[in-house]
């Protein structure tokens, strides 16, 4: 009997667990920290074998395939030493595909705006009827849902770090929507490798195949002849019209697909922001593909909520507009907040710093930011870089001292953004905790 052998066991790693019994599989799960409750639970249920604070060799080595948690780094002690056994690695969107049957795959990745787009994509299917599911990255996972509730499509959010162990996987509908540098503690520090692999969304794909792209990311544009895609290409752009694709004129959204146009005023989309627009572009065109109907794709975009922890308007206080934006880890995604932003900023910054380069803020910061108030452990690389340019920086190490200090700073027609542009894991659990956090101080308030 083949074995299966799991590392992690997160939503990822327990829904491959879970496909690969229900599959007949010998499988193990270990993961080197603790595992949840929860999962725990239907491990034992399913009769899996696991280990948890530790990764036994042993269990491991007599592998006859690896399915890698996302988050495992390849410079991983165990990981090279299983490439240096010849024990192949794959990942787990990458099993889930080998038994997704006739099932069709929307694969969305990004460096931002990942989690929008497939959420809004769902949406479209929902008030479409279409037999859909909202995976990977975001909701279960992919292995979880061919395993226990099988779909005609999956709508699947996919991280680069999912990507980097794909060998047969395919999106019949790739959507690509930027390229910003992040990660790259992960890539070695080289740019080309993120951008290697979140190029590997289009890697598999056939002429009948569809890739959706951002045809304004000057690194998409620039790295397009070099990957070469083999399916039919469908930009979306704000710059120029195009044939087949999207693009935005006269405020109005115009989609063409094959034969069909049609077309909606962006004023009635219900998320705000161009970020947003590209966003609902890429939506927009992916649901014709689907054959959804246009009427059914706006009535979808004017009722679509906004994610939680992402631009979500908690409360109004005294005229002052609180804003939680948790889920912006990264500098683009705090640029793309500010933007969409009309009004005078109070902007809380802050924690694990993945090696930001904040320049790329400096000119919506000096329009827009009245004061900065830094929310970390360390907010060194925060001052050397906004010192002098804004003149109230304040030091905050919780969430209760920050939002005390962003009411104190914020006037009568302000915001107060959450927008930390940094990982949480210095004071809190995850972005979600962080923004939950954020939430319940402005409530106390």
């Amino acid at each position: 009997m083949k074995r299966i052998v799991i590392l992690g066991s997160g939503e990822s790693g327990t829904g491959a667990a879970i496909l690969a019994k229900r599959n007949g599989f010998d499988v193990f799960v270990s993961d080197k920290g603790k595992i949840a409750d929860d999962y725990k639970a239907e491990l034992t249920a399913y009769e899996i074998d696991f280990e948890e604070g530790e990764h036994t060799e042993s269990k491991i080595l007599n592998a006859s395939e690896i399915i890698k948690s996302p988050g495992i780094p390849e410079k991983s002690p165990l990981i090279k030493q299983l490439r240096a056994a010849g024990i192949p690695v794959i990942s787990e969107i990458e099993f889930a595909y080998r038994y997704k049957g006739d099932s069709k795959i929307v694969g969305i990745t990004g460096s931002n705006g990942k989690s929008t787009t497939v959420s809004l994509l769902y949406h479209i299917c929902q008030v479409a009827g279409i037999d859909s599911a909202l995976v990977g990255n975001i909701g279960y996972s992919i292995a979880r849902q061919v395993a226990l509730d099988p779909k005609e499509y999956y709508i699947t959010e996919i991280s680069s770090f999912q990507l980097d162990d794909i060998y047969e996987f395919k999106a019949d509908i790739a959507i690509l929507l930027n390229i910003t540098e992040t990660h790259l503690v992960r890539y070695e520090y080289k740019f080309e490798n993120y951008i290697a692999s979140k190029f590997k969304i289009v890697k598999n794909q056939k002429e009948d195949d569809y890739f959706i792209y951002n045809q304004d990311d000057p690194v998409i544009e620039k790295y397009m002849k070099q990957y070469l895609p083999q399916s039919t290409l469908l930009p979306f752009t704000m710059k120029n019209e195009v044939r087949q694709g999207a693009y935005i004129k006269d405020e109005k959204m115009l989609i063409k697909f094959k034969e069909e146009q049609w077309n909606m005023n962006v004023n009635d989309f219900t998320i705000i922001g161009k970020h947003n627009q590209s966003n609902s572009m890429a939506a927009g065109i992916a649901a014709s593909v689907m054959n959804i109907r246009s009427d059914k794709t706006r009535d979808a975009v004017t009722t679509f909520s906004a994610l939680e922890h992402r631009l979500q308007k908690v409360l109004t206080i005294k005229g002052v507009d609180y804003i939680n934006d948790s889920k912006s880890t990264n500098v683009n995604s705090t640029w793309f907040a500010l933007e969409c932003i009309e009004k005078k900023v109070v902007l809380i910054l802050g924690g694990v710093d993945k090696g930001n380069d904040y320049s790329i803020l400096d000119e919506l910061v000096e329009e827009k930011v009245k004061a900065i108030v830094c929310l970390g452990v360390d907010n060194s690389l925060i001052h050397d870089h906004f010192d002098g340019m804004i003149e109230t920086i304040v030091d905050t190490s919780n969430m209760e001292d920050c939002i005390k200090a962003c009411y104190s700073l914020a006037e009568q027609g302000d915001v107060v953004l959450l927008s930390p542009s940094c990982a949480s894991f210095d004071l809190f659990k995850n972005f979600e905790d962080r923004g939950e956090q954020f939430a319940k101080a402005v409530k106390g308030l």
